[in-house]
């Protein structure tokens, strides 16, 4: 990993996150909201990739410090997470990377996987001042309402149609909720399984799907961030 851990202030205390700097020295922000695992080794590599691809990647730990391999475990952290405090602290990831010089154009992007999908959806349709985009892989999390009026920022989404959590046929309608309320949501299929993105975990990952779903990502990225 070529990235380090940094604190920022959010929601009134210190957040610890992992942040990672494109070698070029600059580019848009992008925030990284982990799974339900919490701040894992898998997620930092994520930014570091994204930093490969020109983006300054910064993961908050949304659990602060708890991290599990256990999906009981992970379960019960997900179901604890109090969502207006974790909104704040994407908030506060957000201020922060606008205010670092290597952000530039100062545009800030966010990203998650299964729950951290819904959260960054969630972050994105709450704070639309500091968010310029959303990119949603699979998300779900019961305790997160998403108000299609109120997403007002372009969104991306990925799903799986093996994916019982997150079915296509519920991001679609969510999606169609939101274009009709004037904003910008486009759905992607994948035949694969839930965590399709995760190479970490061999049992659901799916090369093909991922490494597509990687390159739509970078494109919209590059475009609305611009």
């Amino acid at each position: 990993m070529s990235g380090s851990m940094v604190q920022f202030p959010a929601n009134g205390h210190t957040c610890d996150g992992y942040l990672s700097l494109p070698a070029g020295g600059s580019g848009p922000g992008l925030i990284v909201i982990q799974e339900w695992w919490g701040l894992v080794d898998h997620i930092k590599t994520l930014c570091d990739r994204f930093a490969a691809e020109g983006f300054v990647a910064l993961a908050p730990d949304m659990y602060h410090g708890e991290r599990t391999t256990s999906p009981d475990q992970a379960g019960k952290l997900l179901m604890a997470l109090n969502i207006a405090g974790a909104g704040k602290d994407m908030r506060g990831a957000a201020a922060y990377l606008r205010a670092q010089d290597a952000v530039k154009p100062k545009k800030i992007g966010i990203l998650g996987f299964c729950m951290g999908g819904q959260l960054a959806l969630y972050a994105g349709q709450e704070y639309p001042d500091v968010i310029d985009a959303v990119v949603d892989f699979y998300g779900i999390h019961p305790k997160v309402e998403i108000v299609p009026e109120k997403v007002r920022v372009p969104v991306l989404g990925h799903f799986a149609t093996r994916d019982k959590g997150t079915p296509p046929a519920a991001a679609h309608a969510l999606a169609d909720s939101v274009k009709k309320a004037g904003g910008s949501f486009d759905v992607h299929e994948y035949e694969a399984d839930h965590a399709f993105f995760n190479d970490t975990r061999p049992q659901v990952f799916d090369a093909p799907a991922a490494s597509l779903a990687f390159a739509r990502t970078l494109g919209f990225l590059r475009k609305v961030l611009a």
